[in-house]
Formats: structure tokens, C-alpha cells, sequence
């Protein structure tokens, strides 16, 4: 039988388990964080250019430079990341701020203090400058916020209609402590998942925005950075395993990468886990689970069983943590797999979003 029209060659990608996802061009939904990104990451990225270092696929990487004098050099964490949002302005947030706040918080759920960025902007030819002074002027606010400094960065401009206004490419550098070490592939069996609050409010409010859905209340973005709320976790837990800044992909795609980096299984309480009414509505309405849609002020913790009812009091007493919850446990069972106990009864499995529930969302 020939090679189905759309497939990528063999030999290049080898076997995949999942053939419809194969394709020979990028389509939206490899920018989702789900399924797709997962595959075009393992079978395209990380053999390119596989090292320790890239293979553990955190948030950051770690690394040391050497020693001096036999003194241990500090540790450093480095973060990169893209934002193309649609539309640039949002309830809530606009690129700029969300470019900041993306970036500091891959660096603070991998326990490093945020130092410095860099910022890349691709701008688009008729772009209206009182447009980009907004959105630098939002930047400028939230490193002041987050404690960290833009230190150098690029501009580049496209031809009008090569672009889609403004795309943002940040990095970012940390410290982190001597003796702290957080990842993925530490979560245990027995071990406690707590989120910091409500999900799927930065979704739905791009959603809102794109799809001119009104609520009874204003429904914002959660971008914000959560650097200080890392910080009193960890002063006050230093037990903590692993975080994780649910994005793209939402809950779904962070717990799922946890499962299979750590080899554990992750078993969730639908009842449990903070959704808005104004979210919550609109997912049923519009078809999505609040477990997929994207969050950008939220993090997850795994910590072990006797320090969760604590970590949960701590951060509830942060104005980003107040409605922090006990959403499940790690488990031994069905390693690499994510269930979901639900609200009426049953178990059902939370896979990786297979396609693109809402493009350009960050």
C-alpha cells in the first residue's frame, strides 16, 4: 500500500503510533502544546540537536559553568519563548505583558530567581506606532512587577500582510539556589497536586474577546507573574518536587508531561479543581474542557502527601494563590496516564489535546 497523501517519510520520522497525526507540513495545531507539539518535538527537535540538557525538556534549563578555584559556579536557568496572541490587546493583558510574564514564570516554577530578559520583535510593515509604545510601555510594567531587567534584545520589520502585526520572541535568565532542584521526573507515588487557583480564565478571555461572547461580569486574562508566590512556596516548603506553569494546552498537557517524565500515574478530582462560573459556562457552551484551555498565572505543584494541606494554607494566603486547591494524586498505577475521577461517578482518561482547541492563545 502507498504512503497516504499528507504523511511524513518514514525513514525520517520513523513509527508513530498515531499515523493521522503525521503530516508534511505544520499545521496549527503543532503550536498547541498537545499531541501534535509533543510529536513534532520528540521526532523532529530533540534528535536534531539531543543533549542531557534539552532531553529533560523542563520549562529551563539548568546548567553550571564549571568550577573556580574549586568554588562551585552558581547555577543558572535559561528560558526562551515566542508569543504570537491574537488579538495583541486583551481583557486583562496584551502581548507585551504576557511576553514578560511567560518568561519569568518558566524560570520561577523551575525554582530560579528571574534576572534579566531579552526581547525580539518582528514588526509588521503599517503597524501603528502608538500600538508598539503601548505594548513596550506594558513590558516596561511588568519586568518593574516581576523584578527583572530587559537588557538587550532586535527589531526586525516584514512587509505588510507577511506578518500579523506584532510577534514577540523573549528569553530569560535566573539564578538558581544551591540545594534546590525541582523537575518533572521527580513526582513519587502518594505525592499531591495543587494548583494555584482557577483554570482556563486566559483562554476563555482571548476567546471572549475573538468570538464577542459577554458575561455578567468582565472575564480577564490571569497573566501575572509569579515569581513571589514560587518564592513563599518554597520558603515555606522547600519539600516541593516539581511546578509547572499549565499554558498551552492547559492542565491536560502539564500533568501528562509529568506522568511520563517521572514514569508515575496521575489520577485527578473533577470536583476538586477551581473553574470560574463565567469559564465554565462558556467551555460548556462552546464545546472545549477547562482542562485543555490555556492559562498564564497558574502553576502546579507536586509535594508529598504530609506537606500539601500546608502548602495549600500557605498559598491561599498570597494574592495569586488564594484559591489554591488539592486536585489529585500521583499514583503508581497506569504509568504515563492522566484520569480523571468525574463529578457524577466513573474514570475517564485525560489525554494530550490531539489537535488546536484555540489557536494563537499565547
Amino acid at each position: 500500500m502507498s504512503e497516504p497523501a499528507g504523511m511524513l517519510d518514514p525513514e525520517l520520522f520513523g513509527a508513530c503510533p498515531v499515523p493521522q497525526s503525521r503530516y508534511d507540513q505544520i499545521v496549527l495545531g503543532h503550536g498547541g502544546g498537545g499531541l501534535l507539539t509533543n510529536e513534532l518535538i520528540q521526532r523532529l527537535f530533540v534528535p536534531a540537536f539531543r543533549n542531557d540538557v534539552l532531553e529533560a525538556l523542563e520549562d529551563q534549563a539548568t546548567l553550571r559553568f564549571g568550577t573556580d578555584n574549586g568554588v562551585k559556579a552558581p547555577r543558572i536557568a535559561f528560558t526562551t519563548d515566542a508569543f504570537v496572541v491574537r488579538p495583541l490587546f486583551f481583557p486583562g493583558g496584551d502581548i507585551g505583558k504576557l511576553a514578560v510574564h511567560g518568561t519569568v514564570n518558566d524560570l520561577a516554577v523551575g525554582g530560579a530567581r528571574p534576572l534579566f530578559l531579552s526581547a525580539a520583535f518582528i514588526l509588521e510593515e503599517g503597524l501603528p506606532l502608538a500600538d508598539l509604545k503601548r505594548i513596550v510601555a506594558s513590558m516596561r510594567s511588568a519586568c518593574d512587577e516581576a523584578g527583572v531587567t530587559l537588557v538587550t534584545g532586535d527589531t526586525k520589520v516584514v512587509d505588510r500582510g507577511k506578518g500579523d502585526k506584532v510577534f514577540i520572541t523573549t528569553s530569560g535568565l535566573g539564578l538558581v539556589p544551591e540545594g534546590r532542584s525541582l523537575s518533572i521526573r521527580s513526582a513519587r507515588p502518594g505525592d499531591c497536586l495543587v494548583v494555584s487557583g482557577t483554570i482556563g480564565d486566559h483562554g476563555i478571555a482571548i476567546m471572549s474577546v475573538r468570538e464577542g461572547i459577554e458575561f455578567e461580569t468582565v472575564l480577564e486574562s490571569d497573566t501575572a507573574p509569579l515569581t513571589d508566590l514560587v518564592r513563599v512556596m518554597l520558603d515555606a516548603c522547600p519539600s516541593i518536587r516539581a511546578m509547572r506553569d499549565p499554558t498551552r494546552g492547559g492542565v491536560s498537557s502539564a500533568l501528562n508531561e509529568l506522568a511520563e517524565a517521572s514514569g508515575v500515574g496521575v489520577r485527578l478530582d473533577e470536583a476538586a479543581i477551581p473553574v470560574g462560573a463565567e469559564v465554565r459556562g462558556a467551555c460548556e457552551m462552546l464545546g472545549l474542557d477547562p482542562l485543555y484551555v490555556a492559562n498564564e498565572g497558574k502553576l502546579i505543584a507536586v509535594v508529598p502527601a504530609e506537606d500539601a494541606e500546608r502548602l495549600v494554607a500557605v498559598m491561599r494566603t498570597h494574592p495569586l494563590g488564594r484559591n489554591a486547591a488539592l486536585i489529585g494524586q500521583v499514583v503508581a498505577e497506569h504509568p504515563g496516564m492522566v484520569t480523571l475521577r468525574s463529578i457524577v461517578g466513573g474514570e475517564r482518561v485525560v489525554t494530550l489535546l490531539s489537535g488546536e482547541q484555540l489557536p494563537r492563545i499565547c
